[in-house]
């Protein structure tokens, strides 16, 4: 590890943003300066109901949560609330809210987890003959080409929501006059306009975005989803101001009338922004779930690996992903399961350091964890490969090892697992991925940085508070948009904490082991399709 120079500019401006963090599990506030510092933050829950393939959120609960926690790091500072010149969301994507023509959510909102599209989206994409993973050749071509991905076979996407509404619950879908995302529904809430950012409107699957800087609707998708064109939103730019905050909502908060509202971004376009901003630059989120992540100026799609790149908050810039779909799970799983899980074997005490006690453990282990591999496929894996069947698992366990073994183990599996993305991932871009900044909570671990670089070969940076790259990205998106930075100064704002370098010495040993975790997941694929096939499918 070696320390950063500091490159942070001087003397900073006194403005502020208002940066909201809206994510499933509830509502993050931060008042930002736009040099990215963040000044204070609150957070909010909002509740999940869940049952069987529904996933919703009321759209109310994310408002509330939004005004709560906004309001206790307003209202205790008159300074602050006179400085906040700007106001701008990064949300939750894939949510669909409907409206009616004043605004109003006509029921809950569908969530990314949501997958009652599934069976509607299938009687769409399929094709009279040949199929392909379950599309028809030809739709599969002309959503590829035009859109660069294609709508999911789970439901769970803005597309899936929209269908299962149109076929499902006809009343409500009549009644909708805009199909909006969450990160729609919240500017519609403080600037009164109803829009779509060209990354939120993204999985919707209806936009051509061949030109980054002229996305737009196509008729022929929005004709083979059966949807009406009018219920569409109007596409607008990331950083497009979208005007003055709504009088209710300057009042309610207390700030200055001539606040505006810039459009904002989806999570992981906020994330990147937050993270870097140079053409393949590649960047790694290390939350729930993980991604690689980078900004490149073509669109392109690895169709066998599940990775593409699509419209993001840089304008003219596309952004390309591949996605984990579990990582910092692995991890709650072994304290809320495996831990401290409420049963007869728990304490009263809490633990709200366990992330840290749990690195500081695993540094204790030699690399490799004594021969133990850990898989990290909780939910399945979605890149390099898409099969939602495979399980997690802890291998060539023996006597010797002890729990200690386990966390390096969990901890070298999740940087295994990343470095099976990056391969492909690196072909995509068509260079090596060089030194790739680490965010999000996982990246506040100095040892888990460490294992990153070892694993992958890879240097890491780890910047200066990672857990807050989401609205530091949001905050940048919105002083570009009020004109007071440019896409071009960002790069030089984001300070890193420490470069981890990878080690010579354990080259071989991870190389080996990389291997192994391959062969792993050929061998068992087939076992977890048998064990984990849906009740009624073939044998």
């Amino acid at each position: 590890m070696t320390p950063s120079p500091d490159i942070r500019p001087g003397p900073t401006d006194a403005r502020l943003v208002l940066a909201v963090d809206l994510g499933t599990s509830g509502c993050k506030c931060a008042l930002v300066s736009l040099d990215g510092t963040v000044q204070a933050w609150a957070f909010r829950a909002v509740q999940l109901h869940v049952q069987g393939a529904l996933a919703e959120q009321e759209p109310q609960d994310w408002w509330r949560a939004f005004l709560d926690s906004a309001g206790e790091i307003l209202g205790a500072d008159a300074g602050l609330r006179s400085r906040v010149v700007a106001v701008c969301c990064s949300t939750q994507t894939e949510g669909t809210v409907c409206v009616d023509r004043n605004g109003q959510a006509i029921g809950r909102a569908l969530t990314w987890l949501d997958a009652r599209g599934a069976a509607a989206m299938a009687r769409r994409v399929r094709g009279r003959g040949l199929s392909i993973e379950g599309y028809g050749p030809l739709k599969l071509w002309r959503w590829l080409r035009l859109t660069g991905g294609a709508p999911s076979l789970s439901g769970r996407d803005s597309a899936g929501h929209m269908v299962y509404l149109r076929d499902e619950e006809p009343e409500r879908y009549e009644r909708t006059h805009k199909f909006l995302n969450v990160l729609d529904y919240m500017n519609l809430r403080l600037s009164g306009r109803f829009c779509a950012t060209q990354d939120s409107a993204v999985t919707a699957w209806v936009t051509d975005n061949r030109n980054p800087h002229q996305i737009h609707y196509d008729a022929g998708l929005i004709r083979l989803l059966g949807i009406d064109a009018a219920k569409l939103p109007e596409l607008v730019h990331s950083t497009d101001v979208l005007g003055p905050l709504l009088p209710e909502v300057v009042q309610a908060l207390g700030l200055n009338p001539q606040t505006v509202v810039v459009a904002g971004a989806v999570d992981n376009s906020a994330v990147a922004v937050g993270a870097a901003v140079k053409d393949f630059e590649t960047h790694l989120y290390l939350g729930t779930s993980s991604w690689l992540g980078a900004h490149i100026p073509f669109m392109k799609t690895d169709v066998r690996h599940k990775i593409a790149a699509i419209p993001c908050a840089i304008d003219g810039r596309y952004l390309a992903m591949a996605l984990q779909s579990t990582a910092g799970a692995n991890l709650s799983f072994l304290r809320d399961r495996i831990l401290y899980h409420p049963d007869e074997l728990a304490s009263d005490e809490e633990h709200p350091a366990v992330y840290e006690m749990l690195s500081k453990i695993a540094a204790r282990v030699p690399p490799g964890a004594r021969g133990l591999i850990y898989t990290p496929w909780l939910l399945g894996e979605r890149t390099p490969v898409d099969d939602p069947l495979l399980r997690a698992g802890l291998f060539n366990m023996s006597l010797e090892h002890t729990r200690e073994d386990i966390f390096r183990a969990f901890l070298e599996g999740v940087a295994l697992n990343t470095r099976w993305m990056l391969e492909p991932f690196a072909r995509l871009l068509g260079r090596n991925a060089g030194t790739i900044t680490a965010v999000g909570g996982g990246a506040q671990s100095d040892v888990w940085c460490q294992i990153m670089a070892d694993v992958t070969g890879q240097p890491i940076r780890q910047v200066d508070n990672p857990i807050q790259t989401n609205v530091i990205g949001t905050t940048f998106i919105a002083a570009v948009g009020i004109g007071a930075l440019t896409i071009t100064d960002l790069g030089h704002l984001r300070r890193a904490h420490a470069i981890y370098e990878p080690s010579s010495a354990l080259r071989r040993q991870y190389g080996d082991q990389f291997e192994t975790f391959k062969e792993v997941r050929t061998r068992l694929a087939p076992l977890y399709h048998r064990l984990n096939a849906p009740q009624g499918a073939a044998a």
